[in-house]
């Protein structure tokens, strides 16, 4: 009986030694989220919980310009993917997107361009009154940009103000 706890206490103690020891001090799970290429929302209205762009009723047109820093040494090849909903995992499948078609980039920028119409077509929410006191959609939108180098980047999520 002596020997097998005696035994044991040895394996687990080595077993313990064993995985603290590795190389790796950098655990996945321990990453900040953060993409090395930080991204921005060039025409930002302004930032609430998140980057926020203005979409006026008048102009029926919600427009996002995500940008990267030049001196980042890479272009944006394109949006490849569009989601509209509550959660970053919405723009990390492949069904169920709000844009389908890869939008081009042009240089360190993409422009996406949508309509209120089209929103409300696509996700079944209405569209605020934009003389209400909570005129933000209720979705929000989530982009996964390609860059030229094939690298991907899931940016934080943009909310779109609604105006007259």
């Amino acid at each position: 009986m002596k020997f097998n706890i005696k035994s044991l206490l040895i394996v687990g103690l080595a077993a313990t030694l064993g995985l603290s020891s590795c190389e790796k001090d950098d655990p996945i799970a321990l990453r900040n989220g953060v993409p090395e290429i930080p991204v921005t929302v060039s025409n930002i209205y302004g930032q609430f919980v998140a980057p926020t762009v203005s979409a006026s009723v008048a102009n029926n047109e919600i427009k996002v310009v995500l940008s990267i820093p030049a001196s980042s040494g890479r272009t944006i090849k394109e949006i490849t993917r569009v989601a509209s909903g509550t959660a970053y995992g919405s723009v990390q499948v492949t069904t169920g997107l709000y844009n389908t078609a890869p939008i081009p980039g042009q240089g360190t920028t993409a422009t996406f361009v949508t309509s209120l119409t089209e929103y409300k077509t696509k996700t079944g929410k209405t569209v605020p009154a934009p003389d209400l006191n909570t005129s933000f959609l209720a979705n929000n939108f989530y982009f996964m940009i390609t860059l030229d180098n094939g690298q991907t980047i899931v940016p934080t999520y943009v909310r779109v103000y609604v105006t007259k």
